[in-house]
């Protein structure tokens, strides 16, 4: 079981390829590996920066991409 539990919320920063801005969103978690530094979820924000995702996309994102946590 990781440090991140089904239901919390974390705030991830997306630098996408072809911008050079950065943009902050919410990641729903379902289950997290603290072996592997990972977190897995749905995305919980509607891009604005990172235009190639959307509203409810699943992902894994990398512990080092975790910027704020919330439990709930």
């Amino acid at each position: 079981m990781g440090i991140y539990q089904k239901g919390d919320h974390v705030k991830i920063e997306v630098a996408p390829e072809e911008s050079e801005h950065r943009e902050w969103m919410w990641l729903l978690v379902d289950h997290s590996d603290d072996e592997q530094q990972l977190v897995f979820g749905e995305l919980d924000s509607i891009p604005v920066v990172a235009t190639d995702m959307q509203l409810g996309q699943l992902l894994a994102v990398s512990y080092d991409r975790v910027r704020e946590h919330k439990k709930f």
